[in-house]
């Protein structure tokens, strides 16, 4: 048995088809939400950059402001931040146009204070170059234009109408002129802002294209996957034919006078019906981890019993100088003995009779409702880079293609029944693969007095 044959039983066959759409769809739901969360950090320093420049230029430089109407813009942009606040606390999804609204908010809220306070004399009208550049690094496509063209009316607008400020900008004064020290705190909070926020911006965008290039990567293996168990599935049941007519063909040479009467024919005969008879079982296994049939029906057990036959089954088939068993299950369940559970421990177990053909133990115990298989090895070891990528198709130290596959899909067979498959190197030499399984989930229930032996 090769570790391809349960392909078709791993998820791939037990998830819907808008299932990486899905996926697709939560990372771009998760970075809009961050990016929601980012302007509305941006506001409120906004808003309280706003009360500390209206506080100095109207207390302490003694400037005439329409103070009322400024702390009344202020006041519309807490309540609307407020609102936000709420808005991101529901965690649905944040689409483009709610970003360009608040982008447009913000812009309107600087334009009516920029127009009560000297319009394009007044040293914060570079302010809106944050504003685009954070609109270039939320929005996209027409967005992104649509707030350049509204900045930039804003300014042509203020250039024509504002209400004065006696500020006067005589730049030689140096820092003694307030016009200077405007610019000055103007500059520095551009450049801050820009660089916290698409710097926290940019590292939203790059977390929702990982996982988003993740769950790309993911459908294409799982789709690999699929194509592998429809192809499995066709070649077991043109398999099942042939098969069946060898068994037929066997047993009627078993009673002819001619061969019955030598011993070594009827030894190589026994041989090979034993053979056919595993074939035909490696077959149903591909039928059954494919969701088919081949009417063989499943036999009722225990865990510690499923485990013991498991382990003889491997030990008969596999040749290993020493092998080390110890089931350690005493709170025993009934299950029904399954096939793809059987064959994902024969993957973990060939890959370490590959790796240490002289020694490999397996050991079983239970962990409350977790069953906890430990298979350990005496051989080199998984190498750093297998470990980072450990579950990913293809990456193998056996070095022949298709390798790597084993692993894969025991982690997948795993996850379907609510357990994990972890694997790390022994300090004194080897490796560990430990599959941990929810027993409810292999496990017969209670069921009536009358319902046994169902």
């Amino acid at each position: 048995m090769t570790s391809s044959t349960n392909a078709p039983h791993t998820p791939p066959h037990a998830q819907s088809p808008t299932q990486p759409q899905s996926k697709a769809r939560s990372a771009n739901a998760s970075a809009g939400l961050r990016n929601l969360h980012q302007l509305i950090q941006l506001r409120w320093i906004a808003v309280v950059g706003q009360l500390l420049t209206i506080e100095a230029t109207y207390y302490s430089l003694g400037m005439p402001l329409p103070l009322q109407a400024m702390l009344s813009i202020v006041a519309g942009m807490v309540v609307f931040n407020v609102l936000s606040l709420l808005r991101w606390r529901t965690r649905r999804s944040v689409h483009d146009v709610e970003l360009f609204i608040a982008l447009l908010v913000d812009v309107g809220a600087l334009t009516a204070q920029l127009y009560l306070s000297g319009g394009i004399g007044n040293p914060f009208v570079f302010l809106y170059l944050l504003q685009i550049a954070v609109g270039a690094m939320l929005l996209r496509g027409g967005y992104i234009w649509s707030i350049v063209v509204v900045a930039s009316a804003c300014v042509m607008l203020l250039s024509q109408h504002s209400q004065p400020l006696p500020l006067a900008t005589n730049v030689h004064d140096g820092w003694a002129s307030p016009y200077v020290l405007g610019l000055l705190v103007c500059f520095m909070l551009n450049a801050i802002l820009v660089v916290i926020f698409i710097t926290r911006i940019s590292h939203n965008l790059r977390r929702r294209d990982a996982r988003l290039a993740a769950v790309r990567q993911r459908a294409a293996e799982e789709e690999h996957i699929v194509r592998m168990g429809l192809l499995a599935s066709g070649a077991a049941h043109e398999l099942g034919t042939p098969l069946a007519t060898l068994a037929v063909i066997l047993g009627d040479w078993k009673r002819v006078p001619a061969l019955a009467s030598d011993a070594t024919l009827q030894e190589d005969i026994a041989e090979m019906e034993a053979q056919v008879k595993r074939c035909k079982t490696i077959v149903s296994g591909i039928l059954l981890s494919a969701g088919e049939t081949r009417g063989e029906l499943s036999s009722q057990t225990t865990v510690r019993q499923f485990l013991d036959t498991l382990v003889q089954d491997w030990r008969t088939t596999r040749s290993v100088q020493e092998f080390v068993y110890d089931n350690l299950i005493e709170d025993d369940s009934p299950m029904v003995a399954d096939v793809t559970l059987e064959q994902m421990v024969f993957n973990v177990l060939d890959n370490a009779r590959d790796a240490s053909p002289h020694w490999v133990s397996l050991q079983a115990q239970r962990d409350a409702d977790a069953l906890r298989i430990v298979v350990t090895d005496r051989g080199p070891g998984f190498t750093t880079d297998v470990l980072t990528h450990l579950g990913t198709p293809y990456q193998s130290t056996k070095g022949r293609p298709g390798g790597g596959l084993g692993l894969f899909l025991s982690m997948n067979v795993a996850r379907t029944l609510g357990g994990s498959v972890v694997a790390h190197n022994r300090p004194g030499g080897g490796a560990e693969v430990t599959i941990t399984l929810s027993l409810p989930a292999i496990t017969l229930q209670a069921t009536a007095p009358e319902d046994h032996g169902h």
